[in-house]
């Protein structure tokens, strides 16, 4: 059974692991908030089970009585459901969603397994690391590990879905001088105002003769297409946006050129396509986990790293100027970024839930 809230984050990893332990003949059953499969990735799942969760938004007594309230009722609904399903391990994917269900797990004696996907230990994987079997982590160095919690490390990568390693097979194709460029721009799942603010008046900047080689493909609010989009027309800019791409791995093999986010799944899937990108980590994140994750792929040479507070349209247009006019810099970068990647880490990641299967009681 895994556990994983309805962000993009949490379940496209959960997916990637459901669809390699289908693979091997496993059953997979997943349990998540009432936010669901909200993206529509049509869960590789035979059942999928919705339980109340909260996440603490505020230290305020009366959001901390809230949310241990909806935490208290999920985790009895989880109870049930682990009786009922009698599942051999409970593999969890961060975010409070996967509370109730990994508690109500150890209160079965059920195995169980954290899977974090970012550079630090988020919250509720903090608050969990003491009561699972196992902590997987996607980076080799990962922050906020207590000590005691030091043996259970594993560290697989972040496990990315069968689209995206079909992707992934697509050499990086380096621009000619008079050539398109393809650029996608995408701020997460939840789309990204910023970015529609920002990357339009900077691409406006460019040179004519370089604006008329642009191809760009861009995720927006529903609220921002429209002027995003004639934003683009005006500058003379071919562009495509939409508020959500469900073949975003295709879109990112495509491009020679991406403005991101920095979420733990957007830099796993450009590590493994092999794509350069600039990250604009999210300000003000919990754990500050986006800048974490962009700084280590920055440091290994695959993408560049710029706080959004340091970054205004100019400092941007100059930026992609210098990049669209230095192929082969972004042709290196491209290498860096496919060297840190981890095609393999839902495969380790499967064998550690596996292992866990085999000692399960609901095995005897």
């Amino acid at each position: 059974m895994l556990a994983a809230g309805g962000t993009g984050g949490h379940l496209f990893p959960a997916f990637a692991l459901a669809e390699e332990l289908g693979r091997r003949g496993y059953a997979v059953e997943l349990v998540t908030d009432m936010r669901g499969d909200r993206y529509g990735t049509g869960f590789p799942a035979r059942a999928v089970h919705k339980i109340h969760s909260a996440t603490l938004a505020s230290r305020s007594p009366v959001a901390m009585a809230k949310t241990g309230i909806a935490l208290a009722r999920g985790i009895k609904e989880a109870y049930a459901l682990m009786g009922q399903a009698r599942p051999a391990v409970v593999a969890g994917f961060g975010g409070y969603p996967c509370f109730p269900p990994i508690v109500a797990a150890k209160m079965r004696g059920i195995p169980t397994l954290l899977h974090e996907q970012n550079a630090v230990l988020g919250c509720a994987n903090r608050m969990l690391a003491k009561r699972v079997d196992i902590i997987a982590t996607s980076f080799a160095k990962v922050g906020n590990i207590d000590k005691e919690v030091e043996g259970k490390i594993r560290f697989t990568g972040n496990p990315v879905r069968q689209v995206v390693l079909d992707s992934a097979n697509r050499p990086y194709w380096v621009p000619g001088a008079t050539e398109q460029v393809r650029l996608l721009v995408f701020g997460g799942s939840q789309g990204a105002r910023y970015f529609s603010d920002a990357v339009p008046p900077a691409l406006a900047m460019l040179p004519p003769e370089v604006r008329s080689r642009l191809i760009v493909v861009q995720q927006a609010r529903e609220e921002d297409i429209d002027r995003t989009q004639a934003a683009y027309a005006a500058a003379g800019i071919r562009a495509e946006i939409a508020q959500f791409f469900r073949d975003l791995p295709r879109q990112m093999a495509d491009a020679h050129l991406v403005i991101a986010r920095a979420g733990a799944s957007s830099v796993a899937e450009l590590a493994v396509i092999g794509r350069p990108s600039i990250l604009v980590p999210l300000p003000h994140a919990l754990d500050n986990d986006q800048l974490r994750n962009a700084t280590t792929l920055a440091e290994s040479g695959g993408a560049w790293c710029i706080e959004q507070k340091d970054l205004d349209p100019a400092r941007l247009a100059a930026e992609l100027s210098r990049l669209i006019g230095s192929p082969g810099e972004l042709a290196r970068a491209a290498a860096a970024a496919k060297a840190q990647g981890r095609p393999d880490a839902v495969a380790r990641l499967a064998e550690l839930v596996i292992s866990l299967a085999e000692k399960s009681p609901a095995k005897a």
